[in-house]
């Protein structure tokens, strides 16, 4: 098996932390995790992880790690999708436009493809409606050429 895990910023719906494995694991997700608060200034209090209600989302490990990051978590009730919508979104995304399209023949053809996929066409070039016809990086790129210059305010996060 071929696992992906990823994490999502609603501000801008740029995937900004993701992780593969062949184990589907609390470590799989925390890999994820903080590739995604490496990748952002997270501050305490600021981030809200959206998640699902799956066993590795309600792990004791991964509810520490998002404690010790300052990240609250967020998880809607047994049977609704609403936390986890925009995440599942992406995969959906994902599916159709780049897996159900290739084959690879090993994990490091899969990966480098999964690679080339978020950093190099998702997350700089697809544009979105939502985002008003841009792409995540676009949209970031405007959010802070509007901000006023002497601003400390950081542009809006949250994630799955």
């Amino acid at each position: 098996m071929f696992w992906l895990a990823a994490v999502r910023d609603v501000f801008s719906r740029r995937i900004v932390g993701w992780k593969t494995s062949d184990r589907c694991d609390t470590d799989l997700i925390l890999a994820a995790l903080e590739y995604g608060i490496w990748s952002r200034d997270v501050r305490d209090g600021q981030l809200i992880h959206h998640s699902d209600r799956g066993s590795n989302y309600t792990s004791f490990r991964f509810s520490e790690h998002l404690r010790d990051n300052g990240i609250l978590p967020s998880m809607g009730s047994v049977g609704d999708s609403y936390d986890n919508a925009l995440m599942e979104n992406f995969w959906s995304t994902l599916k159709i436009e780049l897996v159900y399209r290739t084959s690879w023949r090993t994990r490091d053809e899969a990966e480098n493809a999964i690679f080339e996929y978020i950093d190099t066409w998702y997350n700089t070039r697809r544009i979105q409606r939502e985002l008003g016809y841009r792409s995540p990086a676009e949209y970031e790129a405007a959010w802070h050429a509007q901000a006023e210059p002497d601003s400390l305010t950081p542009a809006p996060t949250g994630s799955r």
